[in-house]
């Protein structure tokens, strides 16, 4: 799960993608990366580290053009280099950079083909090169030779159509299994994204009036700037009016002159990822027509119910809903509302901590929230305590926050998922390809209180979940936009696309990975800080 912004139209193309790239850090925190295009070629910057600390007023000086592509990092794959930051970069043909939000199922052995079928050397890890190779390698063998051997320079913007671009894109969806949201800039012939034909992440559009009177002429002989987002915050931040989503399966492409051409490729049923909704995505955003705070407060109004029966059961009350911030913040309050108990917000936040659930080990994760979260003593004493989160994954934030609220003095704790079980892993870029890491996976719900030392788990059950997503995309359509069915794969194993033997070992070479970056993290730590 990466941020992926592309702009075109715009001499601040570069500004413009820092300022999106920064209303979409929630999206990723280990890298990010920007890189434009102009007569003198491609510039980029890129760097492991927060927005902020990657750029700044000398290097983004250097990033010159009215065209722009930018990436943050949440890495799931490869193993968190500086290498690997996108974009990338391809010199052949016309000169190609490509930035993704995905995973890639069949990475290894789309991998395998590249060497040795058309001789193509990775030089990284990442799921993303293959991507650019596969886009290369089809836009080689679209365009004639005759088109591109011996051209005059001047004729060089007139030798890749529109039907060219749709032939290789269409090549791609053929033959890659996965999710991926992709843009890329091809030098002097312009902007193009596209999503898998699941559309599993999600991609907007938006453009905005440039040329006003009495001032100059802009890039673009249309003038209009266009961006291409994972989310409508950033368009919304940038001055941008949003258009549409890109539909599933789409390409849209945008020429030298400003032109914009779209064609649905490869469109099958609509699987967008539930994450989304329940922790990703930006509350302000609306992906897919549905607004994210709006199926939150869904989420906690359908919980209302499952909740009441569950602590019922048990002989149970609450006293105090407390959200587990920031992502449970919103849920909690419809469901402390429904079950007219005090919503309080005792678990104070450290704002400087990442978000815990996209560290890349159990080490840096357990660190984290003992340093993320404080609660307040006075309000949490003697009381029965109603936790909310998001969701519940691996468990290792679950449990230390329900020792912290026990030792702050709380009498009962109980926890509320507003997602379903995750019992299966996700192949589709949610960090958790093993399902043996799922603390739901093979326990029982008792066996999972147990676990996390809770006196009660609650979880959200599936037909809530989807009616909550259902209802806030009737709410804000007024009932006109075509329902879909969310991938929820990782809760029923209903998975969009075939992961029997490529899931396999997706799985098995991620968790090889992730070792490999704990034991290099280790390593690391004992050379900074002695045995």
């Amino acid at each position: 799960m990466c941020g992926v912004v592309g702009i075109m139209g715009t001499p601040e193309a570069s500004r413009e993608a820092f300022l999106a790239l920064t209303t979409l850090q929630h999206r990723g925190q280990d890298a990010a990366g920007i890189l434009t295009y102009d007569a003198e070629g491609f510039h980029k910057v890129r760097n492991l580290g927060l927005v902020e600390n990657v750029f700044n007023r000398d290097n983004m000086a250097t990033l010159t053009g009215n065209i722009a592509i930018a990436h943050n990092r949440y890495s799931t794959a490869g193993r968190g280099t500086i290498d690997e930051v996108q974009p990338f970069l391809i010199s052949y043909p016309f000169g190609i950079s490509l930035a993704c939000n995905g995973n890639i199922v069949n990475s290894n052995e789309l991998a395998r083909e590249l060497k040795a079928g058309s001789r193509r050397h990775l030089l990284t890890h990442s799921d993303t090169e293959i991507l650019l190779n596969l886009l290369a390698e089809a836009l080689e063998k679209s365009v004639p030779a005759s088109s591109t051997a011996l051209a005059d320079e001047a004729t060089l913007p007139d030798t890749l159509t529109f039907d060219q671009i749709c032939q290789a894109v269409t090549t791609i969806c053929k033959r890659v299994n996965g999710s991926y949201s992709v843009v890329s800039t091809i030098a002097d012939h312009g902007l193009i994204a596209f999503r898998d034909p699941y559309g599993i992440r999600p991609l907007v559009y938006g453009k905005k009036l440039m040329r006003r009177e009495g001032e100059k002429e802009t890039a673009l002989a249309t003038g209009e700037a266009h961006m291409v987002a994972s989310e409508g915050v950033a368009l919304d931040f940038c001055g941008y009016e949003l258009v549409r989503n890109l539909e599933p399966g789409e390409l849209l492409y945008i020429d030298a002159a400003g032109k914009v051409h779209t064609r649905v490729l490869d469109q099958r049923q609509a699987r967008h990822c539930m994450f989304e909704w329940i922790y990703f995505a930006s509350p302000e955003s609306v992906i897919d027509q549905t607004p994210v705070y709006g199926t939150r407060l869904q989420l906690g109004k359908n919980l209302s119910n499952i909740v009441k029966r569950e602590l019922s059961a048990k002989g149970f009350h609450a006293d105090l809903v407390v959200p587990i911030p920031e992502t449970s913040r919103i849920a909690a309050i419809t469901l402390a509302e429904e079950l007219g108990v005090p919503n309080r917000e005792v678990l104070i936040k450290n704002r400087y901590i990442k978000r815990t659930f996209i560290l890349d080990s159990q080490d840096k994760r357990q660190k984290a929230v003992n340093l993320k979260l404080s609660p307040v003593k006075s309000e949490i004493t003697g009381k029965n305590i109603l936790l909310v989160d998001d969701s519940i994954v691996r468990g290792t934030t679950s449990k230390k926050i329900i020792e912290l609220v026990r030792r702050a003095g709380a009498e009962r704790v109980f926890i509320v998922s507003t997602c379903p079980p995750i019992r299966k892993p996700c192949f589709y870029g949610i960090d958790f390809p093993s399902e043996q890491e799922l603390v739901a996976h093979g326990r029982t719900t008792q066996e999972i209180e147990t676990e996390l030392g809770a006196d009660a788990v609650i979880y959200q059950d599936l037909a809530g979940l989807e009616n909550a997503i259902h209802e806030a995309q009737n709410i804000a359509t007024q009932g006109k936009s075509k329902k879909f069915k969310p991938c929820m794969a990782c809760l029923d194993g209903k998975y969009p696309t075939d992961v029997t033997e490529s899931g396999k070992k997706f799985g098995a070479s991620r968790s090889a990975e992730r070792k490999l970056k704990s034991i290099e993290a280790a390593d690391k730590k004992s050379l900074d800080y002695g045995p």
